[in-house]
């Protein structure tokens, strides 16, 4: 490969004959290698990977992207593989570039335990995203773009596409954005072979593929996508234009081995018995390439790669602490804790860039305050939820703090799917979510996102901050902006009355330390535990001082971080007493389930009732609508005085 050492960063005007040999060569072997794979797995997608190929080898032999770069800098060029099902031809050509060891993939393809999994995924050399959920790729090449122009980097982002995916909403999304930030550092490549799964893509689902790109103002290239001096040079003029740019790069599937060229069937079908001789012969290598890498299918187990450590430099500067008589909500500390830190930090030399993402609702959200600190990193998307939790995921891998905030249905209800491939994708992805819960009030059910706890229960690696108030709400941003992985904060809509301490003075001000995980004990008591979460801690206290007056002494414990709840801290603090838990969420999945199930699998018998969202909400104030759904203070205080007058305390 040391001949194609002048086309790193399209240097060469043009490939000379030499090249094209060598890049011919390299792919006919690539091209066997995704054969066995496929064909040693007994599954996977050998078809597109065929087609795929030619258009992997040049872009890999030409962008500003190696081993070397990839595993130390995002000073570099990213490279996004949308349609992940190919993966075994991103693999094999990664193991022409010495991106991996093309032995280990051959042997241990799509094998449990083995980092080369089905569809691309992080933890494989030479893969900057995981995929496979079409459509999606071109979002997360749009966030490593954006993120890259913020690092101040001259660089560039390619998108790997198929043809069936052109047809999906989140593309049209993204190239929409592209088009808006004038990223001319973002290129897609379409393997345009007119055959999906089904059928051809016409019969599927047709589209002018065109129209639909320059529609949202790409300019559009085509080339013959085997022709590697056609698509070379179609990619150095994409790369030059100075505009977002598409390639559509027409390409036969199953390229290379007779029986799967331009069939539907092997799109998802592995070659067997004699196929996979007659394949391997056509592609020009020993049938024994099969039955060495099968036999190797035993051998230990190959580990994924380490990620690079995002390492983020930023001044977080002193909380702002409300006094006690402060009327505010927690959505306007949220937006005054992050226009302060990004004030604070903009233009210092070292500093990571935080960049904000808004879905038109940046006053509602309270971003506004950032947009006027720092316009050039505020990012207005418009209504497109789905293609913005897929940038933001990208961005936070490439060097950036992103921060997306959003009402809670449209943050994680309607992007769920795209959160969860930040879960699997291992991002940092910062999300705030305004408006959760009943507390939207008058917007009604559509609205009311009583779930957010549960749907990112089902993720593994989620981190989420519900705060009791503005106090806690501002700790809690400034907190998680140089804390590692995925975190939600959630909250409410309404003002909210600051937490005190019994002198009156924040409970969340001079002096505590925000932990996650950890539960605040509010308010100490001997007869009975009050275990709020959020905003229900107002309606904790005042429920408390309604038993008071009754002679039951409750003790109001907050927990903030329902998915990581320190239980054996819960059952010390209730010192055998009951429990009541109250939150704004669906009483089934949310703090309260969790809370029950815990103690279930530590064999503890607790009197308790859960308190929560029973039924979808109704269109009203936020305290009607709590006083319906039986959430006011007095029923808080009803339960636990019952609970109470039943002698309730830990069997065991």
């Amino acid at each position: 490969m040391n001949d194609l050492a002048n086309l790193r960063g399209f240097v060469a005007d043009e490939l000379n004959d030499a090249q094209v040999a060598i890049l011919e060569g390299a792919a006919r072997r690539a091209r066997a290698h995704a054969v066995v794979m496929t064909s040693v797995a007994a599954s996977g997608h050998p078809a597109g990977a065929l087609s795929s190929m030619d258009l992997f080898v040049t872009v890999l032999a030409s962008a500003d992207f190696t081993p070397e770069l990839f595993g130390g800098t995002h000073d570099r060029d990213h490279i996004v593989v949308s349609h992940g099902h190919t993966s075994a031809g991103w693999y094999a050509a990664l193991g022409l570039f010495n991106f991996l060891d093309v032995e280990e993939a051959l042997a241990h393809f799509r094998q449990a335990g083995s980092p080369y999994q089905g569809h691309v995924e992080r933890g494989v050399p030479g893969v900057d995203w995981g995929t496979g959920n079409l459509g999606q790729g071109l979002s997360a090449g749009v966030g490593f773009a954006i993120a890259s122009r913020a690092l101040g980097h001259d660089r560039h982002t390619y998108v790997l596409m198929g043809d069936g995916e052109q047809v999906k909403g989140q593309i049209a999304e993204a190239r929409r954005v592209a088009h808006k930030r004038e990223l001319g550092n973002i290129t897609a490549v379409v393997d345009w072979n007119n055959i999906q799964i089904s059928g051809t893509c016409q019969e599927i689902m047709p589209a002018d593929l065109r129209a639909l790109w320059e529609a949202d103002g790409f300019k559009v290239y085509e080339c013959d996508g085997h022709d590697y001096n056609a698509l070379y040079k179609t990619l150095k003029e994409a790369r030059n234009d100075g505009v977002p740019s598409v390639v559509l790069a027409k390409t036969v599937m199953g390229k290379g081995v007779s029986f799967m060229e331009n069939k539907c069937d092997f799109h998802g079908k592995a070659a067997v018995g004699g196929e996979i001789a007659q394949a391997l012969g056509e592609l020009g290598e020993p049938e024994s390439l099969y039955a060495e890498a099968k036999n190797r299918r035993f051998e230990a187990l190959p580990q994924e790669v380490l990620f690079l450590e995002e390492k983020v430099e930023l001044d977080l500067g002193q909380p702002i602490t409300y006094e006690a008589d402060a009327r505010k909500d927690n959505r306007g500390a949220f937006g005054a804790a992050l226009a302060d830190v990004a004030g604070k930090n903009k233009d210092v030399a070292g500093r990571t860039p935080i960049l904000a993402f808004d879905c038109d609702l940046a006053g509602s959200v309270k971003l506004d305050a950032f947009a006027r600190v720092a316009p050039e990193r505020f990012i207005q998307a418009g209504i497109q939820e789905h293609n913005v939790a897929t940038l933001v995921g990208a961005a936070s891998v490439a060097g950036v703090v992103p921060v997306w905030a959003d009402f809670g249905v449209f943050g994680i209800d309607e992007a769920y799917n795209q959160q969860r491939l930040n879960d699997t994708n291992r991002a940092n992805a910062k999300l705030v979510l305004t408006h959760v819960g009943l507390d939207v009030g008058e917007d009604g059910m559509t609205h009311q996102c009583i779930d957010y706890v549960s749907l990112l229960r089902n993720c593994f690696g989620w981190k989420l901050v519900v705060p009791a108030d503005p106090n806690q709400t501002d700790l809690a941003t400034r907190w998680l902006l140089t804390e590692p992985g995925n975190i939600c904060l959630a909250m409410g809509r309404s003002v909210l009355p600051i937490v005190t301490k019994d002198d009156g003075t924040p409970f969340f001000g001079k002096g505590y330390t925000f932990k996650y995980g950890g539960i605040d004990v509010i308010r100490k008591g001997a007869d009975v535990n009050i275990l709020a979460m959020g905003h229900m801690v107002s309606r904790a206290l005042a429920a408390r001082e309604i038993l008071r007056r009754e002679k039951i002494d409750a003790q109001v414990l907050h927990c903030a971080c329902p998915l990581a709840m320190n239980v054996d801290e819960l059952l010390w603090l209730m010192r055998k007493r009951p429990l009541v838990t109250c939150e704004d969420h669906h009483v089934d999945t949310g703090m309260g389930a969790i809370v029950a199930m815990n103690f279930g699998r530590k064999g503890k018998s607790v009197p308790m009732v859960n308190m929560g969202v029973t039924r979808y909400g109704d269109s009203g104030s936020a305290e009607d609508v709590l006083f319906r759904m039986k959430l006011a203070p007095e029923d808080i205080a009803r339960s636990a005085k019952e609970l109470v007058a039943t002698g309730g305390g830990l069997a065991r």
